[in-house]
């Protein structure tokens, strides 16, 4: 169990550092206005490309101890270590198929904003001296989607093991 977590923690890490990668490239000011002060003090003075991927292992990694603990938890009790590990595995798979999927909708949900009818995105952004306002809200939707399917993919596999076992049954 030990061991499936913290392959669990390396593997949502490993996520988070992709992910943040890939929403620098659409929106540098979510980080460097808004994710660089909260996690300041892990800024190891390497250049921005180094601090967003330890932000993105740093802001995962907890996520992925989170759901593996709950999956081992639920998945690996009374089954035979290789069912129980396949499983596991599945639930990993389905975790970060949902979390990407979502993501994209966050994408897509996030270009669609009207800034007209928006105005707390657009002064909260002011506020943090945003300059592609569009760009910060398209990055900030992308992020919350993210989170929100790594709890749907986590409900999901519990649904997709118990569907197999009762087809296995």
């Amino acid at each position: 169990m030990a061991g499936l977590t913290l392959i669990g923690c390396v593997i949502a890490g490993l996520y988070g550092i992709v992910h943040d990668q890939v929403t620098y490239s659409i929106g540098p000011e979510y980080f460097t206005h808004f994710k660089f002060d909260q996690f300041a003090w892990a800024n190891s003075r390497l250049g921005d490309r180094v601090f967003v991927s330890c932000i993105g292992f740093l802001a995962t990694w907890w996520v992925g101890l989170i759901a593996t603990w709950i999956l081992v938890r639920r998945l690996v009790v009374d089954q035979p270590r290789r069912v129980a590990c396949r499983n596991v595995f599945d639930g990993f798979l389905t975790i970060f198929l949902t979390a990407v999927v979502f993501g994209v909708c966050g994408f897509l949900y996030g270009t669609m904003i009207d800034l007209n009818h928006f105005t707390s995105w657009t002064a909260m952004c002011e506020s943090l001296g945003v300059v592609d306002t569009k760009s910060f809200i398209v990055v900030a939707c992308i992020h919350s989607a993210g989170y929100l399917g790594g709890i749907v993919g986590l409900g999901l596999t519990f649904f997709i093991v118990k569907r197999k076992g009762d087809s296995a049954g």
